[in-house]
């Protein structure tokens, strides 16, 4: 009775509203937007009226017996209407705007019938949990249940529908995203199903008012969880992977980071690492700091080190793109323990500036940190072996 499910599921749904209000203010006009952000208000809309304390302070509050039972079941059939909307901008194609506006005049049909059998009928016994049972055989109330748990189960059922069977043709987080959905939606067809079952059997004289009042409050509360989430998988998974590639860059750049710590430090080259950054920018702040590293080295590369040990990986190897890896990784390694010795005059032929290719830097380091330390024996490895002939 204290509507503790119905606060949570409104709860999520709202986070899930403010999440995406900035996007909406930026992209006000963008109908894909419009419509996710009206699936969570009114879910949790649906939910804040369905729950026993706001179902009292309304009636309370009206004066009228039973006022919030209709205000639920429109806002319960004003969310069926948007996800539907939602669906049809998902798919897109040819007659986006034409099949929402017919989805929202019938459902607005919907909660004109509502208030009509609501007027029309008589609810003077207030019902907090059950008035769907209650009032199953009611004249005109008992009609304005039905159509709402009907106009709901149709809603959800094509939602889950068409979720399902368009999860088939995409992949990744498009995919996720549907499969959830899907499975929300059939949550919450969970919940018009054993509603409309109770309604059934209070109509043959039996009383399954459990399924009104414990049943259906949790197959709806498990779809709105699983709705939010459906709904904010292909928002924020694409930024979760790109947060999990820019660490591990940035881990796999740790090598050729090492290789390169003496000069940095010596020359003063690196720059100060920032505090509390995104994996993104700590990327780009080691990035930055190998280029300036391989940038002083440029003068030191050995053009005909870089040549053999290219020959002779890619003898071994047979993999153009390794032989490189090894060769930049045996010229670097080379250059840095020269550096403090020599200063070479401009050569015409020797090797280019460092490669500003990420990937180029990521193989590079993978190669700097399958190689042996100096002095390991020569069998150990084709990078020391080439460095060392």
């Amino acid at each position: 009775m204290n509507g503790l499910i119905n606060y949570v599921s409104c709860g999520v749904l709202w986070l899930g509203l403010l999440a995406k209000a900035p996007a909406l203010l930026r992209h006000r006009h963008d109908p894909y937007l419009r419509s996710i952000c009206a699936v969570l208000a009114l879910a949790g809309l649906a939910f804040l009226l369905g729950a026993p304390p706001v179902i009292a302070y309304v009636n309370d509050t009206s004066g009228v017996p039973n006022l919030a039972a209709p205000l639920t079941y429109a806002s319960i059939t004003a969310y069926g209407a948007a996800a539907q909307v939602l669906i049809v901008h998902w798919r897109g194609g040819p007659g986006v705007c034409a099949t929402a506006r017919r989805w929202i005049a019938a459902y607005a049909c919907v909660v004109l019938g509502i208030a009509a059998m609501f007027a029309l009928g008589d609810a003077p016994v207030e019902r907090r949990t059950d008035l769907d049972t209650y009032y199953a055989t009611t004249p005109f109330i008992a009609e304005m249940i039905v159509l709402y748990l009907c106009g709901h189960l149709a809603a959800t059922a094509v939602t889950m529908v068409s979720s399902l069977r368009w999860a088939r043709r995409v992949d990744g987080w498009l995919r996720a995203s549907l499969l959830t959905l899907g499975v929300g939606t059939l949550c919450n067809t969970g919940y018009s199903v054993s509603r409309l079952a109770a309604v059934v059997a209070r109509w043959s004289g039996a009383d399954w008012s459990e399924l009104v009042t414990v049943v259906s409050p949790a197959a709806a509360g498990a779809g709105a969880l699983l709705t939010v989430v459906g709904i904010v998988i292909p928002l924020i998974g694409p930024r979760l992977a790109d947060r999990r590639r820019a660490r591990r860059a940035y881990a796999r750049l740790a090598p050729l980071e090492r290789e390169l710590d003496g000069i940095l430090t010596r020359r003063a080259l690196r720059l100060p690492r920032p505090r509390c950054a995104s994996p993104a920018t700590l990327l780009i702040w080691r990035q930055t700091s190998i280029h300036n590293g391989l940038g002083h080295l440029d003068a030191h590369f050995d053009r005909p080190l870089y040549d053999r040990v290219r020959a002779q990986a890619l003898r071994e190897t047979a993999d153009p793109e390794l032989a490189d890896a090894t060769a930049w990784a045996t010229v670097i390694a080379t250059a840095v323990r020269e550096e403090p010795d020599r200063v070479l005059p401009a050569d015409p032929d020797r090797l280019p500036g460092p490669p500003p290719d990420p990937s180029t830097l990521l193989r590079i380091a993978d190669a700097l940190a399958v190689r042996p330390p100096p002095g390991t024996p020569r069998a150990h490895g084709t990078l020391t072996r080439a460095g060392q002939g």
